[in-house]
């Protein structure tokens, strides 16, 4: 490996913290890291902070090359409300993106703001439960004490990049991820004191916002941290953001990412402001914007369907006429906080392995519906651009096949994985070289991949499905929350 220049990209998701050791001239991957996070289930979605912190030192320590490294960049969940002390300590658990237990607040946030079309024109997007900002708001109402004790609000990526630098300039944090949180203007780019103000929140509790190339610090040293002392840190970025990066996405081109959540999202020069909610109006981490709509059950919800059935997750049968909401957790796209699922169709001669493909129909109904808002959000879709499918259900054929089939649109599975850490590497790289971190992986040709040609698009499961969720109304309601206004985030 000689002197070749080495940088870090490490994802911290809600599951685990994987780091990454990449050759920055050519993004040969050279060493990876994994550690495991422990999260809370049931309604309360939450997460110790300095879990994430352990796993990623592991997750370092386990590359073996760490120490070698130039520069470091961490990508995080997106949305999660970190509260610490005067000593940067936690002050409980975080509360994690999909905890929506604050839909009402959010509900009374956005009427505040003025409604939805008014959300959106400030802040980018139509808040709901799983932004940072109506977490605050439900912190405050139901847990005054820990709110009081609140000394600075961090989002996930933002604290472990201030673990690492120590927060000499009083923390920093960036124009993507802070693009999540509900209380930053998309439209003026910088905190908006109105929506603090109705969240009785002090801007002092938030850290400084970094431009996009802008160093957040260097390396301090600790005990169980691998990095040398002095390592360029990059301001991190969230998730999407840093899969976006990873990708080296161009205007008009969509990826779907299939994990815990599921996404899809463009980069565009046009700043969405969606009154629908459809589309969140995120900042890209290197300028520009990130169109993306977001569905809290993907993967887990699918895998979760298939251990009740005793089946294998690949194992789906065709035909049918079974559909099934797989809305498990609540819902964000369409936003249904209070929703659970609801399967509908059953015959006598209805298989197990039917009923698992209707899950996953479900599952990626509600992204590929958000698809072309995504895309107009973004100003269009670029001519044959085949949809990016990335993340972990990427790699399973029954996804992959659903999405052909329900989308009806060329599809491509890049070979390199971990983008949202590969992405982050490129940002660490663009430290280096000076570089706009999606040119550097687009030099280091990250989407390269097997294209699979569209098939007919599958009008009559789509009918089923939109028929069923209209109809389901009341069932997906009920005697639960009710849904905030408009829809919504790996």
């Amino acid at each position: 490996m000689g002197t070749r220049p080495l940088v870090i990209g490490v994802d911290s998701s809600t599951q685990s913290a994987t780091a990454l050791v990449v050759a920055a001239d050519t993004g040969e991957v050279l060493a990876r890291g994994q550690a495991p996070h422990r999260v809370s289930t049931g309604k309360a979605r939450e997460s110790d902070p300095d879990q994430w912190w352990d796993a990623m030192c592991q997750a370092l320590r386990e590359t073996g090359l760490a120490h070698r490294a130039a520069a470091v960049s961490v990508a995080g969940q997106q949305h999660g409300l970190v509260t610490l002390d005067r000593q940067r300590r936690p002050v409980r658990p975080a509360l994690l993106w999909n905890d929506v237990r604050s839909a009402v607040e959010a509900a009374a946030l956005v009427t505040a703001l003025g409604g939805p079309a008014a959300s959106a024109e400030r802040v980018g997007s139509v808040l709901t439960a799983s932004f940072t900002a109506p977490k605050w708001a439900w912190l405050r109402r139901h847990e005054p004490a820990a709110a009081d004790a609140t000394a600075a609000v961090r989002l996930p990526h933002d604290y472990l990049t201030g673990r690492l630098t120590g927060e000499p300039d009083g923390g920093t944090t960036d124009r993507g991820d802070v693009s999540g949180t509900g209380w930053w203007s998309t439209a003026r780019e910088e905190y908006d004191t109105g929506v603090l103000d109705t969240l009785q929140m002090d801007s002092s509790l938030l850290p400084r916002v970094l431009a996009p190339g802008e160093a957040a610090g260097t390396v301090r040293a600790a005990d169980g941290l691998p990095l040398a002392a002095g390592t360029l840190v990059a301001s991190g970025t969230g998730d999407n953001m840093a899969a976006a990066l990873g990708l080296g996405l161009l205007p008009g081109q969509p990826a779907l990412s299939l994990g815990t959540s599921g996404t899809v999202y463009t980069v565009s020069a046009r700043r969405p402001a969606d009154p629908t909610g459809v589309v969140a109006g995120f900042a890209a981490a290197h300028g520009g914007w990130l169109p993306l709509a977001c569905t809290l059950n993907c993967t887990l919800a699918v895998d979760r369907v298939a251990a009740l059935l005793g089946r294998d997750r690949e194992a789906v049968e065709p035909g049918g006429d079974v559909v099934l909401l797989p809305f498990l957790d609540g819902e964000r796209t369409p936003n249904l906080p209070g929703a659970s699922g609801v399967l509908t169709g059953l015959r006598q001669d209805t298989t197990p392995g039917q009923i698992l493909q209707a899950a996953y129909d479900g599952a990626a109904f509600a992204l590929l519906t958000a698809l072309d808002e995504v895309l107009a959000a973004g100003g269009g879709a670029a001519s044959d651009a085949p949809v990016l499918l990335i993340g972990g259900g990427a790699r399973g054929v029954a996804w992959r096949e659903t999405v052909r089939r329900l989308s009806g649109r060329p599809v491509r599975v890049p070979v390199t994985g971990d983008l949202v850490a590969l992405g982050a590497a490129a940002q660490a790289a663009a430290l280096l070289t000076g570089e706009d971190p999606a040119a550097v992986a687009r030099r280091w040709g990250t989407d390269r991949g097997p294209d699979h040609a569209p098939v007919p698009r599958d009008q009559r499961t789509l009918e089923r499905l939109t028929d069923t969720l209209r109809a389901a109304g009341p069932l997906l309601t009920g005697a639960r929350p009710a849904p905030s206004n408009g829809c919504e985030e790996s």
